[in-house]
């Protein structure tokens, strides 16, 4: 699912490929990794430990042959590494966070490495990285910005490691209801997309039913709370920071229900059949790539997923061009109702199965 030209990902490794920095002897730290040919071509046959907690993105990595950890992994691991390089996020909470641990993953005399395109906080990422540790040098190419410190000895600014590493911890907010963390998807409020399924969902929910593309688990606990015929519910998240967020959020409901939690690309297919589906379908990927692809994807898995009779409640921005896929997957479908530029649409599984 990465962007067919990654310009971030190749902007990257051109201080190494042009002998500005040179590959280390020793271990070497991607976060936030991405496989593409620039990775390939710069990295083949070198030792590399891949973090990225994005399941489509960490897959491709595994299939290209790389060693690929979560967050947790890489903190419970002691090694340092003498190379940590970053692709970092648009969200500059997570960012400066993410430049935090990468400070305290570099072994001494290692250097950070990072990228971003112009247009997600490459200027602002430059900045960040320099007050907490100092610029060894920087260039730019292809709309972006390439940026790495100086050998660290250790005088970056401690107290303000501290302070950043804090910034995307989990927190509770709406009053408590939820605990979320910059980054995730609408990580600090209710989704209005989300509200507006909500107001649509009957009481009359039963049964077995899933939440393709989870979040942090608003639609889903919502469910558990209008719904008390459901049973049972599989959350599926492709982000893995946000599926234990869900978790976390499910959990503290004290729902009967049996609840099922599946890091996974929704795009892939799931197993299963289920009475009903909801879903607030993504429509881009982390590295900000324009994807009404994936939201079509989505409809297809939940239109397969359904028993005959199940319902699919999605909701969507109104000029996505999801009519077509779901004509062809339901066999009644109905636009439920439209605000801000949101339709919700609720589908309904033909008793003959899902139309070739």
């Amino acid at each position: 699912m990465a962007a067919l030209h990654d310009a971030p990902l190749e902007t990257l490794f051109l201080p190494l490929a042009g002998g500005k920095l040179r590959w280390p002897d020793g271990p070497v730290l991607f976060l936030r990794a991405r496989d593409g040919w620039p990775l390939r071509e710069t990295a083949g046959g070198r030792a590399l430990v891949c973090e990225q907690s994005f399941r489509p993105f960490a897959e491709a990595l595994q299939r290209s042959g790389w060693t690929v950890r979560s967050e947790e992994e890489v903190g419970n691991d002691a090694t340092r590494y003498a190379l940590v390089l970053v692709l970092p996020p648009r969200q500059r909470e997570e960012a400066r966070a993410l430049f935090a641990r990468a400070v305290a993953l570099a072994a001494p005399g290692g250097v950070v490495l990072a990228c971003q395109s112009n247009n997600e906080g490459a200027r602002s990422g430059e900045s960040d990285l320099q007050q907490l540790a100092g610029l060894g040098g920087k260039m730019t190419k292809n709309h972006c910005r390439a940026y790495w410190t100086a050998p660290l000895d250790g005088g970056h600014d401690e107290g303000l490691s501290k302070r950043w590493a804090a910034l995307d911890a989990p927190r509770p907010i709406l009053d408590g209801r939820f605990h979320s963390r910059p980054g995730v998807f609408a990580w600090d409020r209710i989704d209005p997309a989300s509200a507006l399924l909500v107001e649509q969902l009957p009481a009359d929910l039963a049964g077995h039913g899933a939440d393709l593309g989870a979040g942090y688990g608003y639609l889903s606990a919502e469910v558990l709370a209008r719904c008390p015929k459901v049973t049972a519910l599989d959350l599926y998240e492709a982000e893995d920071r946000a599926l234990a967020l869900a978790r976390r959020n499910l959990q503290a409901t004290g729902s009967a229900a049996t609840l099922r939690y599946h890091w996974h690309d929704v795009t892939a297919g799931i197993e299963g059949r289920y009475d009903f589906v909801v879903s607030n379908p993504p429509f881009h990927t982390p590295s900000r790539a324009d994807r009404p692809d994936i939201g079509q994807r989505f409809i297809a898995v939940a239109a397969q997923a359904l028993r005959p009779g199940g319902r699919l409640f999605m909701v969507a921005n109104r000029h996505l061009p999801y009519e077509q896929i779901l004509n062809d997957s339901f066999g009644e479908v109905r636009v439920a109702a439209e605000r801000d530029g949101f339709k919700v649409i609720v589908g309904t599984r033909g008793r003959g199965g899902v139309r070739a």
